[in-house]
């Protein structure tokens, strides 16, 4: 096999790999980073400009993996793009609300480029999409030779899957994102632990975060409506970040059964933008797939209201409540970052961060800075001392560290390729394979380097 990441930056962004195996030329995700602007935060597609690619494999829809999916397939029109039912489900909606923000973008930031992309051209790619059922064989063939694809269920979002691949003389699996633990709407990872593969290739987003001992999921879900219920009784508001696709509808999820149940008490709660959209489509799902555990009949008893649209900087919204709004990392220019700057002088506030936050991102920054500390809002140019409680709950839809390093092994392969994961996270899941099996090879491809992986 040989494997190129055509991720320009590395780490966790446009996430897309070009594998060659047995003379079939695939691409597995196309994203976009969102930290990144313009032709920059789209994969290096130079890199396949004149190859046939034959199959480009879809893991999920988040943004970071198909942001860029109608460039590659206007690109490549010939191949073919393979996806589960839920995310052909959830693709479309995605792709088009991209294409939105690139608009706005290109009018606030004034950035060219932008949109990569049109609706039309949204419309005209979506007709190729084609899906296969999870845990059953498609066999592609070329000149001879045959491949075979198993989807198996990731548990990340409503759609994700891990890759398993069978070539002629080899056993291939490309974890995705990966969540092994039960979400309130979704189950959690079906992984295929009892096969052996050759080469694995691990996602690797958590490798730098150690879960304390004793803590779970469950008792994360219980300190987020505890700290819910301090705030509220104090007077406060709580605002929690969310991601719009997958943690917006477990969190409202969560709020609405703990309001029903008394464990926190009734007050307003706000909502809006993508994930609702979402919600619909996950409410779909749920009925014609079972591969999700949503309703839409949740936002109807929670009596969502939508955020105030104008917010003054440095100045408390009107009313008093929970906030579940993107961007889950606190993106400049989204509703979080706008409510963020609006809650964060006053100590009877808080934010609770739920997911993933990269460090370079608002998000990610606020987690580093100690309370009382000045904290720069730079798109708003507004600075304030820390005085709402910064707290984070391992509510993440990616696997532990631990439990990742417990799947690659258990399929004692010869070599694992590291992806998805900032310098750190690769570095320590390095050490731990091979501390664990000194035989194994690990490899960290450097970006946009092809490398032949045995």
């Amino acid at each position: 096999m040989r494997l190129t990441d055509l991720n320009r930056e590395g780490g966790i962004g446009a996430n897309s790999l070009y594998v060659e195996i047995d003379g079939f030329n695939l691409i597995i995700d196309s994203g976009l980073n969102p930290k990144l602007a313009g032709s920059m935060a789209t994969p290096d597609f130079s890199i396949v400009k004149n190859v046939e690619i034959d199959l480009i494999l879809i893991t999920h829809c988040h943004l970071d993996h198909i942001g860029a999916l109608p460039l590659l397939m206007q690109e490549h029109p010939e191949a073919r793009t393979i996806m589960s039912q839920s995310s052909q489900m959830l693709i479309e909606r995605m792709l088009h609300n991209s294409c939105n923000v690139m608009k706005r973008q290109r009018a606030e930031q004034n950035i060219h480029e932008y949109p990569l992309f049109t609706h039309d051209e949204v419309d005209r790619v979506s007709e190729r999409f084609e899906t296969v059922p999870f845990e059953e064989v498609s066999s592609f063939k070329k000149n001879g030779r045959e491949l075979q694809i198993v989807l198996h269920q990731a548990g990340h979002i409503a759609g994700a899957g891990g890759v398993e691949i069978k070539s002629e003389d080899q056993r291939y699996f490309f974890t995705g994102d990966v969540l092994f633990d039960h979400q309130k709407t979704l189950s959690g990872a079906r992984f295929p632990s009892t096969k052996r593969f050759d080469i694995v290739v691990l996602e690797t987003t958590r490798g730098e975060t150690e879960r304390e001992s004793g803590k779970t999921r469950e008792s994360e879900v219980d300190r987020l409506l505890a700290t819910t219920r301090n705030v509220l009784r104090r007077g406060g508001s709580v605002l929690i970040p969310v991601f719009a696709l997958g943690r917006m509808q477990e969190i409202l999820t969560i709020i609405n059964e703990a309001r029903k149940s008394g464990d926190i008490p009734k007050c307003p709660v706000f909502g809006a933008g993508l994930g609702l959209a979402v919600a619909d489509h996950l409410d779909q799902i749920s009925k014609r797939t079972g591969q999700a555990k949503f309703s839409r009949r949740t936002i109807k008893e929670l009596r969502l209201r939508r955020p105030p649209r104008q917010l003054a900087t440095g100045k408390e919204p009107p009313q008093q409540g929970i906030y579940i709004v993107s961007s889950g990392m606190l993106i400049e220019r989204t509703p979080s970052y706008a409510l963020a700057a609006s809650l964060i002088a006053q100590g009877r506030n808080a934010i609770c961060f739920v997911g993933y936050c990269d460090p370079d991102t608002p998000g990610g920054k606020l987690l580093e800075t100690k309370p009382g500390e000045p904290f720069i809002f730079e798109a708003l140019d507004y600075q304030t001392p820390i005085r709402a409680q910064i707290e984070r709950f391992e509510l993440s839809g990616h696997a532990d560290r631990e439990e990742l390093l417990a799947f690659a092994l258990s399929t004692r392969p010869n070599t694992i390729v590291l992806t998805h994961g900032d310098p750190g996270a690769r570095a320590w899941f390095a050490e731990a394979l091979v501390e664990n099996e000194p035989t194994l090879k690990v490899v960290d491809p450097k970006p946009l380097q092809t490398i032949n992986v045995s």
